[in-house]
């Protein structure tokens, strides 16, 4: 969901959401890193107030806001508020969420009560996990990005934030995110487009090439010495060469395309780099490059 309207106010806003362990603390953090100036668990009724607050600070020109369950009361007007604000200010709700068995795992880790147990004790990790989407669904609606964080550790996930989040030269033009990817990890939600490449021969069958990469060279060569790759390429290229341009005329901020192969360590980054350099200097892209899976296998 984009939206065109947009004020001469430069303070470019990033309203971070999601399921309590799904990252936000995490992304929020490599926010920071990067620059943002960071509030977490802010009532979204005085995100306005704040940013007339922050318009006076000439250095300030990226802000983050965390909202979540324990601002339970406010979460009603929340969906609302952030509407209305879309036209006065630049922004973008980004939402983490995860599958609900890896945020089970995850709190069994870190021996950490769900939020929503706090509240009502009665509950099975299963029934607050539940009751949150219910509690945040309208916030999700309202988002801009979902990220899927089942497949990332938050080393990953921070890289991943940062990727799209850091500060670039190329102002005002389209942000092109590509990512490799395993299908045995999951599919990422986040992406624009979805290429499947567990057609083309696979080096994992090659005892030589089976413990390198796809970012290594002999197994680069591998992939992109195939018939079917050249072919394949051929028509990716294509279709990217019509579409990025119709993105960026529609003032779309960010595209991802994600390639996938089997376990994202061979085919999938071998394409991904290969597609980089050809699109390398093309059009107005601000290009940045993720494997998510290359150290899984």
């Amino acid at each position: 969901m984009m939206h065109s309207k947009q004020s001469s106010f430069t303070l470019s806003i990033v309203i971070l959401s999601g399921l309590s362990g799904a990252g936000k603390s995490v992304a929020l953090r490599s926010l920071e890193d990067i620059g943002y100036y960071c509030i977490d668990n802010l009532p979204a009724l005085l995100i306005k107030p704040l940013i007339e607050t922050l318009k006076i600070r000439e250095n300030l020109n990226a802000l983050a806001v965390g909202i979540d369950i324990r601002e339970k009361d406010f979460l009603a007007e929340a969906s609302e508020l952030l509407k209305r604000l879309r036209d006065d200010v630049k922004m973008e709700v980004v939402f983490l969420e995860a599958a609900e068995e890896t945020l089970v795992r995850r709190y069994r880790e870190t021996r950490r009560p769900h939020p929503m147990l706090s509240m009502n004790s009665s509950k099975t990790i299963q029934e607050a996990i539940g009751a949150e989407k219910e509690l945040l669904a309208a916030i999700r609606a309202e988002a801009d990005r979902i990220i899927d964080t089942s497949n990332y550790n938050p080393h990953e996930l921070r890289a991943f934030i940062q990727s799209i989040y850091s500060p670039s030269d190329n102002k005002g033009g389209l942000r092109l995110l590509l990512m490799s990817f395993g299908f045995k990890y999951g599919i990422p939600q986040q992406a624009d487009m979805l290429l499947d490449a567990r057609f083309l021969p696979n080096p994992h069958f090659n005892h030589e090439l089976r413990p390198l990469r796809g970012t290594d060279l002999a197994v680069y060569e591998f992939v992109m010495n195939s018939r079917e790759t050249q072919r394949f390429l051929h028509h990716v290229m294509d279709l990217l060469n019509f579409v990025l341009p119709c993105y960026e005329k529609e003032r779309r901020s960010y595209f991802t395309l994600a390639i996938g192969c089997t376990g994202g360590r061979h085919r999938s980054p071998a394409l991904v780099l290969k597609i980089a350099e050809e699109l390398k200097g093309r059009f107005s892209l601000d290009l940045q490059v993720v494997h998510r899976d290359l150290e899984n296998e």
